[in-house]
C-alpha cells in the first residue's frame, strides 16, 4: 500500500509538470530560431535604467496571460516586484489595447507579490512552492529586479563577500529548486552596478556583467542586453511617417543563448500606448555572434 501511495504521488507530480507549458515561443522576435527559453531555464534582461526592461516584461506578461484565440499563450504568471515598478494601470492599458473584452480574465491569471528586502524575497520564494504546486498552469516567473537589493546586501554583509552574497545565493538556490521541481521559465531584470552609456553594449560594460553572485550566474541560460537609441538611426524607419514618429525613442535588445541553437539576435522596439512594438530584427550570419 505504501509503495502504491508513493507511485500515485509521483504520477500526480509528473502530470502537473507535463501540464506546465513550454515557453520557447514566448516571443520569436527576441530569440534566434528555436532558441527561446525552455522549461527550467532563466533569461536575464540586463541594461541601465530607462532602456525598456520593464516594458519588455509587460509585453511578455501580456503574451502569456492573453488567451490563445487572441495570439496569447494562456498561462499563469507570477510577477515579483522588488523595485515597486509594476504599474497596474499601464499593464491594464497594454492589455486593453490588445483585447479589452478579456481584460478581467487576463488579470485573473496574474499574481503580484511585492518585496522590499532580500529577506522578503526569500520568504516569497518559499511561498511560491505552495503557489506553483496549486497552480499547474503557472509557467512564467518575472522578477523586476533581481539586483534590487545588491547595495543593501553589500552594506549588511560588511567586509565579507560571502555574507554580502549570502541572501541572493539562497534566493538563487530556491529559484533553482523551483526550476527543477516545477519546470517554470524565469525572466529577471538586472541593473548595472554603475551608470553606463545608453548606446550599444561595449567592452566598457563588461565589468558590470557578472557582478551578481555565482549561484545566480549559473542559473542564467539566455541574456537580453538592453540599450536605447534614437529612432532616426533605425534603418527600418526610412522617411515615412511624421517627424514626431521618426524621433520616437527606440530600444535595442542583444540576445545571446547558451542552450539549444546557441544563436544570437539583435532586435529593436518602440514603446507605444499598446506596449512594445518591434521595429526590426537582425540575425547575425552563421558563425558570427553578438559579443556581449
Amino acid at each position: 500500500l505504501c509503495c502504491d501511495f508513493h507511485v500515485g504521488v509521483s504520477l500526480q507530480l509528473l502530470a502537473r509538470l507535463e501540464a506546465r507549458r513550454c515557453l520557447k515561443d514566448i516571443e520569436p522576435q527576441l530569440f534566434a530560431d528555436d532558441g527561446g527559453p525552455d522549461r527550467g531555464e532563466v533569461v536575464e534582461v540586463y541594461g541601465p535604467e530607462g532602456t525598456g526592461k520593464t516594458e519588455l516584461l509587460y509585453h511578455l506578461l501580456c503574451r502569456c496571460v492573453l488567451p490563445e484565440a487572441a495570439g496569447g499563450l494562456e498561462v499563469d504568471v507570477v510577477f515579483v516586484d522588488t523595485d515597486y515598478s509594476l504599474d497596474v494601470f499601464r499593464l491594464a492599458s497594454v492589455l486593453d489595447s490588445r483585447l479589452s473584452a478579456v481584460l478581467r480574465s487576463c488579470l485573473s491569471r496574474l499574481l503580484v507579490v511585492r518585496c522590499s528586502s532580500s529577506s522578503e524575497l526569500l520568504l516569497t520564494l518559499h511561498f511560491l512552492e505552495t503557489t506553483l504546486s496549486s497552480r499547474p498552469k503557472a509557467a512564467l516567473l518575472l522578477i523586476d529586479s533581481i539586483s534590487a537589493f545588491y547595495w543593501s546586501d553589500r552594506s549588511e554583509g560588511g567586509a565579507s563577500v560571502a555574507k554580502q552574497e549570502e541572501k541572493l545565493s539562497r534566493c538563487s538556490e530556491l529559484l533553482g529548486r523551483l526550476l527543477r521541481d516545477y519546470r517554470i521559465t524565469i525572466f529577471a531584470t538586472c541593473h548595472p552596478i554603475r551608470r553606463t552609456s545608453s548606446g550599444p553594449p561595449s567592452s566598457s560594460s563588461e565589468a558590470d556583467r557578472s557582478h551578481l553572485c555565482r549561484a545566480w550566474q549559473r542559473l542564467v541560460t539566455h541574456r537580453l542586453v538592453c540599450s536605447k537609441q534614437e529612432a532616426e538611426h533605425n534603418p527600418a524607419n526610412g522617411d515615412q511617417g511624421s517627424g514626431e514618429q521618426r524621433n520616437r525613442q527606440v530600444f535595442t535588445v542583444h540576445c545571446s543563448s547558451w542552450t539549444g541553437t546557441k544563436g544570437s539576435r539583435v532586435s529593436s522596439f518602440r514603446v507605444t500606448d499598446g506596449g512594445v512594438e518591434f521595429v526590426w530584427t537582425h540575425r547575425p550570419p552563421p558563425g558570427l555572434s553578438v559579443v556581449l
